[in-house]
C-alpha cells in the first residue's frame, strides 16, 4: 500500500513538471534597470495568470545572449523569447529605427502615437520571420552626458562618441565625433579608459549604471525615446494552450502600461541621481540644439526613403 502511495505521488510530481512550459528570455540589461524590472514583473505575472503553467527564467546583462544576438537567437529557436533594443534592428530593416530618429518624437505623448503608428508595420516585418511582439516599452529621453563640458557643437569635432545602433553612429559621424559602439554593461569601462568620452543615453542608463562616476556633465536635449520590444516565438507561443495565451497577452498588456508610466517617474528621479552625484545638469547651447535640429530634419528624411512606402505609412499614421 505505502508502495502504491509513493508511486502514485510520483506519478504527481511527473504529471505537474510535464504540465509546466519553462521559456527562457534573455536581457541585455542589468538587474537594476527599471526595464529589466519590468520584465521580471511581467514574467511573475504569466506564472501567476497561468496557474503556474508557463514559468519564464530572465537571464538579464547579456548573461546568456548578448544584446546584439537576441533577437536572432529567438529567430533561429535558441530561445522562445527575448528582450532588445528595437532601433539596434535598424540595418535590417529601417521601420525598426523609426523611435530613434532624432527629433521626431521628444515627449512620452508624442512617443506613444508614434508606437501605434509604427507597430503594425513593425508586426507585419516580424511575423514573417516567426515571431510575435510582445510589448514596447520606452527609454526616457536620450540626452547627451561627457567627460567635459560641450559648449558649441565644434567641441564634439574629433571626440570618440559611444554609439549603440544605426542611428546613433549616423549623429556621431555627422556631429564629427567617432563612433564607437560600445553596449550598455560595458560603456562604464569604456570611459574610465577613455574609449569613449560622449554619449547619448537616458537618464535612467546615467543613474543605474552609476556613469556620474567618469561623466561630469548632462544635457537634456531630449532627441528620442528608443524602445526596448520584449518578444516570442510565435512557433512557442502556438505551443501553449488557449488560456496560457491568454495570460501571456494580459500580462503583456500590462507590462506595457506599467512601463510606460515607470519611464516617465524614472526620468525624474533619474536626473534628481545624477545632480546629487555631482553632474552638472545644464541645457543644451543653441550652437547645440542648432545643430541637432538639423541632424534630425536630414534623417527624418534620409529615413523616408530608406523605408519607402512602409515608412510613409508610419509618418502618415504619426501625422507627418
Amino acid at each position: 500500500m505505502k508502495k502504491l502511495i509513493l508511486t502514485a505521488a510520483a506519478l504527481g510530481v511527473v504529471a505537474i513538471a510535464q504540465a509546466q512550459t519553462t521559456w527562457d528570455l534573455p536581457t541585455g540589461y542589468g538587474v537594476n534597470t527599471f526595464q529589466t524590472k519590468n520584465v521580471q514583473q511581467f514574467a511573475d505575472d504569466v506564472a501567476e495568470l497561468s496557474g503556474g503553467k508557463l514559468k519564464i527564467t530572465l537571464h538579464p546583462g547579456g548573461s546568456l545572449f548578448k544584446q546584439p544576438e537576441i533577437k536572432r537567437s529567438i529567430q533561429g529557436g535558441l530561445v522562445p523569447a527575448g528582450e532588445f533594443i528595437i532601433s539596434g534592428l535598424a540595418n535590417e530593416n529601417p521601420v525598426f529605427g523609426v523611435d530613434s530618429i532624432p527629433f521626431l518624437a521628444t515627449s512620452y505623448a508624442d512617443a506613444k502615437r508614434l508606437l501605434e503608428a509604427s507597430k503594425p508595420v513593425q508586426q507585419k516585418v516580424f511575423a514573417k520571420q516567426g515571431i510575435k511582439m510582445l510589448f514596447s516599452v520606452p527609454w526616457p529621453g536620450q540626452s547627451l552626458y561627457s567627460v567635459k563640458a560641450i559648449n558649441s557643437a565644434d567641441d564634439f569635432k574629433g571626440t570618440k562618441m559611444r554609439a549603440y545602433n544605426p542611428a546613433t553612429t549616423k549623429i556621431a559621424q555627422m556631429l564629427g565625433a567617432s563612433p564607437v559602439t560600445i553596449q550598455l554593461p560595458e560603456l562604464g569601462q569604456a570611459l574610465a579608459t577613455g574609449a569613449a568620452q560622449n554619449f547619448l543615453t537616458s537618464s535612467a542608463s546615467g543613474a543605474d549604471g552609476k556613469l556620474y562616476e567618469q561623466t561630469k556633465f548632462f544635457y537634456p536635449v531630449n532627441g528620442w525615446l528608443p524602445c526596448n520590444v520584449t518578444a516570442v516565438s510565435q512557433k512557442a507561443f502556438d505551443a501553449l494552450d488557449s488560456a496560457t495565451q491568454a495570460a501571456v497577452l494580459k500580462a503583456a498588456a500590462m507590462a506595457e502600461a506599467r512601463g510606460w508610466k515607470v519611464s516617465e517617474q524614472v526620468d525624474s528621479d533619474s536626473i534628481d541621481v545624477l545632480r546629487k552625484n555631482g553632474v552638472t545638469i545644464a541645457a543644451p547651447s543653441a550652437s547645440i540644439k542648432g545643430a541637432l535640429g538639423e541632424i534630425g530634419k536630414k534623417m527624418t528624411a534620409d529615413w523616408a526613403a530608406s523605408a519607402g512606402a512602409d515608412g510613409q505609412a508610419i509618418l502618415s499614421a504619426y501625422g507627418q
